[in-house]
């Protein structure tokens, strides 16, 4: 493999237009996530019962769950159509069409009929509607990303590229926290049109994000990969990122595994294991998964900057460690029903391990691939592995309650697999960018 350099050090550009990159991808994360969230949050809530009635509860948090799961089937899909056309057009334009699918879709969402009134359609059209938020969030990502890690100057990507990951945090907390406020309403408003607010005032947000985006220009690392492109065509980025790079396809998506498992368990699963199982408040619940989000504004950031420092394969293979050896100890705090110790055991692994490695994340797969089929690279290794890594999670946490007495002995032996797997895979990264002296 040669080593291929490019960067914003290289083409010219200067700190403040890093920034404004940065925050424009953060903005735009933070709206798209927003909305991708709040889905899931009110998935085990509310879609279970005005969408999937059944006399059998399970059965429809299953199905709740199982249209949540959609979602992340279909982001790999979005993810190789925008990356495509990422790769070829230009990462700008696909973050605007990514922004207005996703916020259009959420909007329907808030005004769509439920089952007792249209029957069938209903649980039908939520699903299409989560189709296209799939893809709108499969596009998204390394969109929003790479404009970070391409504008930032090569010994600061790290840091850089882990600012849109702070999107993630805030859009949860946003979700969550509107959310615990809405149910703090009656429960016959709440279900009524307490939740629908929530999903339409989403617009405003929308339309704030397309206009910033709208005014930063395109990436230094795409303008100098399209000109080359120009003078050789280089086929479909797709068939052209398989071809160079098959090992670091399969790495990444393994190093990927913790993260989306960890997330889902701790930010989707743990709201209704703490009011179902534990038999918590819902708004209680929601408030807890709120603040550690909000942590997580700080710790993002600090870890990605540490990835410059220590290495990012470093920073996520201890992180992956970390995460495995929290989630008995967390379980066992929040299965006492005491607030403050439920407090410890979700805020404190969630809140600042998790973010050790979804931290320097986005960087680590941005290594993995040059410029050409970077966009294509580091969504597909994101969003294909997020079905098995995230979208299924919910559903395999309460089979694997339901099948162990309710018991989350088995859940959190999943999570200690799945930190194994992704420790395995980062060591494996950081051997190959050690041997051929790149991170390609």
């Amino acid at each position: 493999m040669s080593e291929v350099s490019y960067g914003a050090a290289e083409s010219g550009a200067h700190e403040q237009d890093v920034r404004k990159v940065a925050l424009a991808s953060l903005i735009g994360s933070t709206i798209e996530w927003y909305d991708f969230f709040l889905y899931g949050v009110v998935a085990g809530l509310v879609f279970n019962q005005l969408y999937f009635p059944s006399e059998d509860e399970s059965i429809s948090i299953l199905l709740a769950y199982a249209t949540f799961a959609v979602g992340f089937v279909a982001r790999p899909l979005g993810g190789l159509i925008f990356g495509h056309y990422g790769d070829r057009i230009g990462r700008k334009t696909m973050l605007i069409l990514s922004l207005l699918m996703m916020g259009g879709a959420t909007v329907l969402i808030g005004l769509l009929p439920t089952y007792d009134q249209i029957g069938m359609l209903a649980p039908i059209l939520l699903l299409l509607l989560r189709i296209v938020q799939g893809i709108g969030i499969g596009g998204e990502w390394g969109g929003a990303v790479l404009m970070a890690y391409e504008f930032a100057p090569k010994e600061k990507r790290g840091f850089y590229a882990s600012i849109p990951q702070i999107g993630l945090s805030l859009g949860l907390f946003m979700a969550s926290g509107v959310m615990a406020l809405m149910t703090m309403m009656p429960d016959e408003a709440f279900m009524a049109w307490g939740w629908r607010a929530a999903f339409v005032a989403s617009i405003v947000l929308v339309l704030l994000g397309t206009w910033i985006r709208s005014n930063i220009d395109e990436s230094p690392d795409f303008k100098k990969a399209r000109a080359e492109s120009k003078a050789k065509d280089q086929g479909l980025p797709f068939v052209a990122m398989i071809k160079k790079y098959p090992a670091n396809v399969f790495l990444g998506m393994g190093a990927r595994y913790i993260d989306g498992v960890y997330f889902n368990v701790f930010a989707v699963f743990s709201i209704l294991y703490l009011t179902r199982y534990v038999g918590m408040d819902r708004s209680f619940a929601l408030s807890v998964v709120c603040g550690a989000a909000l942590v997580m504004v700080l710790t993002i950031p600090f870890f990605g900057r540490l990835s410059d420092r220590i290495g990012r394969p470093r920073t996520y293979a201890i992180g992956s460690v970390l995460l495995g050896l929290s989630v008995f100890p967390a379980f066992a705090l929040m299965s006492t029903g005491n607030p403050a110790l439920v407090i410890l055991g979700l805020a404190l692994p969630f809140g600042v391990i998790y973010p050790m490695c979804y931290g320097p994340e986005a960087a680590l797969f941005a290594d993995l691939f040059d410029p050409s089929v970077r966009y294509t690279g580091v969504s597909f290794v994101y969003q294909f592995s997020g079905i098995f890594a995230s979208g299924i999670t919910p559903m395999i946490a309460t089979a694997l309650m339901t099948a162990n007495d309710n018991n989350p002995f088995w859940l959190c032996a999943y999570v200690v697999f799945a930190a194994a797997v992704s420790w395995l895979c980062a060591v494996l990264i950081g051997r190959r960018q050690q041997l051929h002296g790149t991170g390609y």
